[in-house]
């Protein structure tokens, strides 16, 4: 589809920032045997599973998840502008999905005891390139707020868009299912609603979790940016946003090519927010990989390395890491969040049909168009759910991510000094029981961390650690993470490079999807 020369601008600059890092990495070269990253520390390997999220990863039901696509197609159309129309018939409509998404919510808050705070957002979009008249837009989100008060604070949101369109965007009568174009990632954020809120579980998670539908995404992300300026407006402590856009593991007959077992995750590897100079920094430092974004992305890696390996009764699912924003020529919710200075990524399947997006539903010469539910893959869409509980859930028990690490440089050693303090809830010599420091480094033509080294956690009164390791800085990226005892892993924190304060504006970002 045709975007303004502008956000393609926008979309060729953040990717090519990524240039001599992930994006044109290749394969690592082998490490020689008597590196220094080699011989302190030891090779990463994911934790033992915490048997309380794996039980709650069992629980995911595609026979649930193909209940909400097929009820979520039966609107007719959910065109963001269908909201303002009079003559649609009963429960048709994009009013009508909010109202029914809304009441999952509820439902799902009922069985777990009203543990969800349920919530709309709505206001009023005014007139702009694809909303010809002011045109009412409603998100739908609910909160399971998290058990320990010193952590509720730290949020994690999972999110997918309700709307759908056909070949013509200002269309709000004709049919639109949107099976794969989000009804798909709108079911991962209900199911990872259900299963995480369940009595065994619901007690688990010392930080909130957000679910979230947004509509508007189709006309220029305007839903996902409304929420996006309340959360930087309200000062939500939102440290990572998973958008599922387009999950549906596509079942196009004769494709050969789709891979099953995997989904894509996107991530800018330079924030959005950075200033030019803020991004020469960020470069000089060999961080192009290294935006709180792909630190997201990497735990979502981690998250399906650890629960979703094929054992536990659990199905053998991973994400493959994409270092650009997002595919050529589209843009997803998740932009929103960047814009806003939030840590983002985006999900999607790993190979598209483009005949079953935005179009209208017709067979011409013998090619089924439209995007129909027959060609959405329910076992697929169960594991990409999976995937996003396994993350939120991790991150959430988590001890939270350590602050301020810093690599100090005043003089030209072969070792490294660096620093760091303890996660926000634990300053003061607060420490949390079984919490540790985990080291860790990558050479810098690495995808993902590679090394680490268990660091404890000093009981004084600022919590800061200062550390000097026999690995030379100028070879590989560090950062540190912090681990519980049911080995729940944080972020990473690496070198901070001060972001400007991002105040709530609109997105000038037009593609969709």
């Amino acid at each position: 589809m045709k975007i303004c020369l502008h956000a393609l601008t926008v979309f060729f600059a953040a990717t090519l920032m990524t240039v001599g890092g992930l994006a044109q990495s290749g394969k690592p070269s082998t490490p020689p045997a008597r590196a220094d990253y080699r011989l302190y520390g030891a090779p990463l390997k994911a934790a033992a599973p915490d048997p309380a999220i794996a039980a709650a990863l069992r629980e995911v039901s595609s026979a649930r998840i193909q209940k909400t696509i097929t009820t979520l197609v039966g609107f007719g159309t959910r065109s963001t502008l269908s909201s303002m129309e009079t003559d649609l018939p009963p429960g048709q409509g994009v009013t009508a999905a909010a109202d029914w998404i809304y009441g999952q919510f509820e439902q799902i808050s009922k069985e777990c005891g009203g543990c969800l705070e349920v919530k709309r957002d709505t206001f009023v979009q005014p007139v702009s390139r694809r909303v010809a008249r002011p045109t009412t837009i409603t998100n739908v989100y609910a909160i399971l707020r998290g058990k320990d008060a010193r952590q509720a604070a730290r949020m994690y949101l999972v999110t997918g868009h309700y709307d759908s369109r056909d070949s013509d965007n200002n269309d709000d009568h004709g049919a639109a299912p949107g099976a794969n174009d989000d009804a798909s990632g709108v079911a991962v954020s209900l199911e990872c609603a259900r299963v995480l809120s369940q009595a065994g579980v619901k007690q688990h998670w010392p930080a909130s979790l957000v679910f979230v539908a947004v509509a508007g995404e189709e006309q220029g992300l305007y839903g996902s940016a409304h929420l996006a300026q309340v959360a930087r407006a309200e000062g939500w402590q939102l440290e990572g946003v998973l958008n599922n856009d387009i999950v549906g593991g596509n079942t196009t007959p004769g494709d050969t090519l789709q891979l099953k077992d995997r989904i894509r995750v996107f991530s800018e590897g330079v924030p959005a927010t950075a200033t030019p100079e803020q991004a020469r920094r960020i470069r000089a430092l060999g961080l192009v990989d290294d935006a709180p974004s792909r630190q997201l992305a990497r735990a979502v890696a981690l998250a399906g390395q650890t629960y979703l390996n094929g054992l536990h009764g659990l199905p053998d699912f991973s994400a493959s890491l994409v270092a650009r924003p997002d595919r050529y020529l589209r843009g997803g919710d998740h932009t929103s969040f960047n814009q806003q200075g939030f840590a983002a990524v985006r999900l999607t399947e790993w190979r598209e049909d483009f005949n079953h997006q935005h179009q209208n539903v017709r067979v011409e010469d013998g090619v089924q168009y439209g995007d129909l539910i027959g060609f959405v893959d329910f076992h697929y869409v169960a594991n990409v759910a999976r995937l996003n509980a396994a993350t939120l859930a991790m991150l959430a028990a988590s001890p939270g991510a350590p602050t301020e690490f810093k690599i100090h440089a005043e003089k030209l050693e072969n070792g490294t000094t660096l620093s760091w303090k303890a996660p926000e809830f634990a300053a003061g010599g607060q420490a949390h029981p079984g919490f540790h420091y985990e080291l860790v480094w990558r050479r810098t033509d690495a995808a993902d961390w590679e090394y680490g080294k268990t660091v404890a956690a000093p009981d004084n009164q600022n919590g800061e650690v200062t550390i000097t390791v026999p690995v030379s800085k100028d070879n590989v990226i560090f950062g540190v993470r912090t681990v519980d005892d049911a080995g729940h892993a944080s972020l990473v924190t690496t070198v901070t490079v001060p972001q400007p304060a991002v105040t709530a504006q609109r997105s000038a970002w037009e593609p969709a999807s």
